[in-house]
């Protein structure tokens, strides 16, 4: 099997507090994936969870503690922004934030051009971001001499992901790509990454924490809590039929369209996320519904179920240890 990206035993970790009371805090724990060639694959998980930690190592932003990336069999050496050099662009989570106000939107997309060496002529360049841009329904024309705040939010975003083709990138890493899109553009920019995939061949990193997005333009997921993939398999596997009690609460949580359904029972308030990360056994037991002694001292096995990975003692006792 073709693999584009694997992400081999990744650690990160911080310290945090004063110099008298120094804490390490294991942002991200030993995890390992891989995205295949034409492939949506979602690091899924609540905030703080070490999501975006992994995507800005992917990216060459931050250093790991330990572990490997390795991009199309290359190994990432140290210091080397392997994300600028092997196609891959990112997409980031604010679209506003992405663009100087005081500058004109098209300057991006020719400095880019200039950069990688694209284009050799002006109107070789203006070709390409057209190109580029009738991908994702806008045209040179739309964008020509105009500024940031002539655009919408779900515009920008578009215009956003269009830049990062100029490059033909193999992998888009999409951190929060819908989160500060309104809620009736967000479908618009997820099909986009589904043409990608389908027509271009692209595949994304899709960061998010939100699964009904991730169910529709996903082909495979992680579920991520406190530094630890808890569950990892095909959206179906995870999402429809989950298994690790994280992931259940998470899929519960997905609100339904049910004018009749209301919250039933009390809201418990979780320990603080420093606690859950300095936790020794599983970080989700202080939430967990249906937590054993073993949970709080051990931590839990990978095991292979039905497909999927989990990362739970509730399955310990499987027949396939992962």
């Amino acid at each position: 099997m073709e693999k584009l990206l694997e992400v081999e035993d990744l650690t990160k970790t911080f310290t945090m507090g004063s110099v008298l009371s120094r804490v390490k805090i294991t942002a991200v724990d030993d995890i390992s994936f891989y995205i295949k060639p034409a492939e949506i694959f979602a690091l899924a998980g609540e905030s703080g969870c070490g999501k975006t930690t992994t995507a800005r190592i992917i990216m060459g932003f931050d250093h790991a503690s330990a572990g490997a990336i390795i991009h199309s069999g290359k190994k990432e050496a140290k210091n080397e922004k392997v994300w600028f050099t092997e196609g891959i662009q990112a997409i980031f989570q604010d679209p506003f934030g992405t663009f100087n106000p005081l500058r004109e939107v098209e300057r991006y997309f020719f400095e880019t051009i200039e950069n990688y060496k694209l284009a050799k002529t002006r109107q070789d360049a203006i070709a390409r971001i057209d190109d580029k841009l009738r991908l994702v329904g806008l045209t040179y024309e739309d964008l020509a001499g105009k500024y940031p705040s002539e655009f919408s939010g779900g515009q920008l975003q578009r215009i956003s992901i269009a830049r990062a083709l100029l490059t033909d990138p193999k992998l888009i890493i999409a951190d929060e790509p819908v989160s500060m899109v309104d809620a009736s553009l967000r479908m618009s920019i997820v099909n986009l990454f589904k043409k990608l995939r389908d027509e271009l061949g692209v595949s994304v990193l899709y960061i998010t924490h939100d699964l009904a997005t991730a169910y529709y333009v996903c082909d495979r997921i992680a579920i991520m809590f406190r530094g630890d993939i808890v569950e990892m398999g095909t959206v179906e596997q995870v999402l429809m039929t989950p298994k690790h009690p994280y992931t259940q609460l998470l899929r519960a949580s997905i609100p339904e369209a049910d004018t009749a359904r209301r919250w039933q029972g009390e809201i418990k308030l979780s320990d603080t996320e420093q606690d859950e990360y300095l936790r020794q056994g599983c970080r989700f037991a202080g939430r967990c519904p249906l937590v054993m002694d073993v949970c709080r001292t051990t931590p839990p096995p990978d095991v292979l179920v039905e497909g999927a990975h989990v990362s739970c003692h509730l399955y310990a006792d499987a027949a396939h240890t992962g």
